[in-house]
């Protein structure tokens, strides 16, 4: 008898005294088994003893309790689609890509010139599978995994981050900060947490004389383009609350909102600039000092969200054609990451998350180029034509004071 034999007749007689696994639980175990590097077995019994083991624990201490995320947020390289809804009510994703929550941007006026730009998120409830309005935000971040939001409180900047269980919707812990944080992005394996500090709030608005289009003066609110308040970043650890702060003065010739995120390798962080050489995007060392870019992130451009595929051999850049000014006709450009040479073109006009090494989810417009820009949310591959709409559009709000809503995506 081997190995999974004998492992398949001790689960049977455990059946009867411990609470049920769920179906192919053994099949899971030894799948688990199977992926582990390769060791030298030191005898039949003493495996089967420790997999039995694993057996008998996991219907008691797990059962899958601790994990409450609907089982089809958990399904991998599925597709979770709701082309009729805009903004959703029901969970959007596919493959590893996750739409975790979406805000509404909307102008407050304090005076006649003064303003800000305000947030209100709608988060992923875990449980239901559908999004759910919190006013309490003025910014979310959402850990890979699903289960825990990095958030800032109203009026920015602040002087504490949240650790938010998205499915108790309460703060599991409070971590106190001396310099006030206005923008959060966590690491790529979700242990660490980059905040961004600020002088004053970074989506202030003011009302200044412009001139439009047809070269008449008219006001309108504006986020001071070329200032900016930034001072530095935390760099944080998520278990302990513990970090560093680290003074970085903010760039020019950009706007007044600077965050920070991590590179791939989280050695690094970067924030978005205008007219430098590495593509939109200045990377610092986690003591604010300028580094260059890594060799797969220099081709990167920091105002395309997808950036670098799962397997990092392949780079989202901007858009770069659109099919005479057709609706749903646009491409964007898939480069090597290394050597910045285009491999291929891909649909969608702006590419937001990679949901493998082979389909991304941009915003693709159904309007012309003569028309306002009009998106919805969708499935592309690389190599394919075809795209897969998985949200409603998402209108131009006539009020110039809103904004239409903007995703926010987590890796499953």
């Amino acid at each position: 008898m081997n190995v999974e034999e004998l492992v398949r007749d001790s689960l049977r007689e455990l059946a009867t005294e411990q609470p049920s696994a769920g179906p192919g639980f053994a099949d899971r175990v030894l799948a688990v088994r199977r992926r582990r590097r390769t060791r030298r077995i030191v005898s039949v019994a003493a495996a089967t003893a420790a997999v039995v083991a694993i057996g008998v624990a996991v219907p008691l201490l797990d059962a899958g309790k601790n994990d409450v995320r609907p089982a089809s947020v958990l399904e991998e390289g599925g597709v979770l689609a709701h082309p009729d809804q805009s903004p959703p009510r029901d969970v959007i994703g596919a493959g590893d890509a996750v739409l975790a929550a979406y805000s509404m941007t909307e102008l407050r006026t304090e005076t006649d010139k003064r303003g800000a730009m305000v947030r209100t998120y709608w988060l992923l409830d875990p449980q239901t599978g559908k999004y759910v309005k919190d006013t309490r935000w003025s910014f979310v971040a959402v850990a890979p995994g699903l289960k825990t939001a990095a958030v800032l409180e109203q009026n920015l900047p602040v002087s504490r981050i949240g650790l938010l269980d998205l499915a108790t919707g309460e703060v599991e812990r409070w971590i106190p900060v001396e310099r006030g944080v206005g923008g959060l992005a966590f690491s790529q394996d979700g242990s660490r947490l980059v905040a961004t500090t600020y002088g004053e709030n970074p989506d202030l608005r003011i009302k200044e004389p412009m001139v439009n289009g047809e070269g008449e003066e008219v006001w309108e609110w504006t986020s001071r383009y070329g200032e900016s308040s930034r001072t530095g970043f935390y760099d944080l650890d998520v278990a302990s609350g513990e970090g560093s702060w680290s003074a970085v003065a903010p760039e020019r010739n950009i706007n007044a909102r600077q965050d920070f995120a991590y590179s791939r390798s989280g050695e690094l962080v970067y924030a978005r600039f205008i007219g430098g050489r590495d593509g939109l995007q200045q990377f610092y060392d986690l003591r604010g000092r300028k580094a260059g870019a890594p060799a797969d992130e220099k081709h990167l451009r920091s105002d395309v969200g997808a950036r670098l595929s799962p397997n990092g051999s392949l780079a989202a850049l901007g858009l770069t054609k659109e099919v005479d000014g057709s609706p749903g006709r646009s491409y964007s450009s898939i480069r090597d990451p290394r050597t910045g040479k285009e491999v291929t073109k891909v649909r969608g006009a702006e590419l937001l998350a990679w949901a493998d090494d082979k389909r991304l989810i941009a915003w693709e417009r159904v309007t012309g180029l003569d028309e306002s820009y009009r998106p919805r949310l969708v499935l592309v591959t690389i190599g394919s034509d075809k795209v897969v709409p998985l949200s409603g559009v998402r209108e131009q709000d006539a009020d110039e004071k809103r904004q239409g809503w903007d995703p926010v995506f987590a890796r499953r």
